[in-house]
């Protein structure tokens, strides 16, 4: 008897599990599938191409490609509109959503949902690319992302949150888009091991977003670099920013930031490394500063920051500043430019080193000085400088600066 009993709730279970994993054809009408679908069923879609008009998703359901079937949208409308909690899309290329300004259209759109997985999926010109509004407990995963206009008023953002809290973005490639991360009132959200690059305006783009991180991402040759915005409690650690130029590009422009930490990130080959405008109380250490145009930016604004154990090596200007006076504390910082001697071998210099050269200050006030650069005049201006300021500020120093490289642990 309890035999027999086993054997007919096994064929219960197994005839439920048959029943909510549903398996579907190109041929198929697929929108009438998953209407039935009952809650928690996953869906697996066969290859093939499957033609969207903005698929909406209302109830708690996996949709699982089998080697990347595509969803082609029809180019006005979203593709698939996701408002429910507990979905997962995975391993679908999706493609064409239509550019609208009023309804900023996207590959997938999650809004007010929750516990939602995007994980290993290819969006191909689409107006947005992942879109969350009002959700939260979400994870991005994976995902490669790549758009083809060429101005910013014709595409939308790569990987856009609004309004959203404890979303997890990792390991995605975002390209071509207008920025490829956008957040704005965001909380408690965590950026990991993604690359974004030749995106139209920010690789990143964030504010009014407290307390979030972003770490080991890569930020390549974007239009404006990365911006970070009206926000307070953020972490940055092993970031690259690398190869962002222009007139108006950064590695990382801080504005209005409280009670950050930049820390073992490397910034090579930017127009400004890093620039700080109205910040405080920002910790900026174990950096790399490597062949930049201006290393850091220190707008008169910012105070109370903290600038220690950074690699500044080969910049054509190590720090630049607008104000004569300096409310912020350098130490133990490597400099290339540092000429210095330690006799106790302590491995500080005796010598305080001044990073504000004079030439420096000439050139942001008038650009055509660069042509002057690396003249004999200029090397002259500058140590006249170092011995009687007029131009610089005269308590922005350096009063330990590292003699070797400061090698991160």
């Amino acid at each position: 008897m309890k035999n027999l009993l086993y054997i007919l709730l096994l064929f219960i279970n197994c005839f439920i599990y048959s029943q909510s994993r549903i398996i579907v054809f190109p041929s198929d009408n697929f929108e009438r599938v998953l209407d039935n679908a009952p809650e928690g069923s996953t869906i697996i879609f066969k290859p093939g191409i499957y033609k969207v008009n903005n698929l909406k998703i209302e109830k708690s359901v996996s949709l699982i490609g089998e080697n990347y079937p595509v969803l082609q949208g029809n180019k006005k409308d979203e593709v698939l509109t996701i408002k429910a909690n507990n979905v997962v899309i995975k391993g679908f290329e999706i493609t064409d959503a239509g550019i609208s300004y009023r309804q900023e259209n996207a590959g997938i759109k999650i809004i007010d949902s929750h516990n939602c997985v995007v994980e290993d999926n290819i969006l191909k010109n689409n107006f947005f690319g992942i879109y969350l509004s009002k959700s939260y407990n979400c994870v991005i995963k994976n995902n490669r992302l790549e758009s083809s206009n060429k101005t910013e008023t014709s595409s939308g953002n790569g990987i856009h949150l609004w309004y959203c809290k404890a979303v997890t973005i990792i390991g995605n490639t975002v390209k071509g888009h207008r920025d490829g991360i956008y957040f704005e009132f965001v909380m408690h959200s965590l950026i990991r091991d993604n690359y974004s690059k030749e995106n139209l305006r920010y690789g990143l783009h964030f504010m009014f977003s407290d307390s979030c991180s972003y770490m080991n991402n890569t930020f390549e040759n974007n239009g404006a670099g990365v911006a970070v915005m009206y926000t307070k409690n953020v972490t940055m650690r092993e970031n690259k920013f690398i190869n962002n130029w222009g007139a108006a590009s950064f590695g990382v422009l801080l504005k209005d930031l409280t009670d950050c930490l930049i820390e073992k990130n490397y910034f090579e080959k930017n127009t400004n490394g890093l620039y700080l405008e109205g910040c405080s109380r920002i910790t900026v250490q174990k950096n790399d500063f490597i062949s930049n145009g201006w290393a850091l930016k220190l707008m008169a604004n910012s105070m109370n920051n903290f600038f220690f154990d950074n690699n500044f090596i080969t910049n054509s200007f190590d720090v630049m500043t607008n104000s004569k006076n300096n409310f912020n504390d350098f130490s133990g910082n490597y400099w290339s430019r540092y000429n210095g001697f330690d006799l106790n071998k302590d491995g500080f210099g005796d010598v305080p080193f001044r990073p504000v050269k004079m030439f420096s200050v000439l050139v942001e006030r008038q650009r055509s000085a660069m042509i002057l650069m690396n003249s004999l005049f200029i090397e002259l201006l500058n140590i006249s400088e170092n011995v009687v300021p007029s131009l610089t500020p005269v308590n922005l120093v350096d009063p330990k600066p590292r003699m070797k490289i400061y090698e991160k642990r």
